[in-house]
């Protein structure tokens, strides 16, 4: 099972990227564990300091927007 985090503060966009992830790997029927994370700190400790960010298997892999359904799609494979 994949361990993919969604940070942010929250947001909308936030919430939409983290919706689209499980929607697309339900759709795939692909097992992920999907973690929102809001603690500040804890986001800034990836580096990252646009949200909302993906970290996939703790790597940053997407910052800054909601992703594109093909990024999602490359990461839950």
């Amino acid at each position: 099972m994949k361990s993919i985090k969604v940070l942010g503060s929250g947001c909308a966009k936030c919430t939409k990227t983290a919706e689209a992830i499980e929607a697309i790997a339900k759709e795939k029927a692909v097992a992920v564990d999907v973690i929102k994370v809001t603690d500040p700190m804890a986001i800034m400790g990836y580096g990252v300091m646009s949200t909302p960010a993906v970290v996939v298997d703790e790597v940053v892999v997407h910052s800054g927007s909601i992703p594109h359904r093909a990024d999602i799609e490359s990461w839950i494979v």
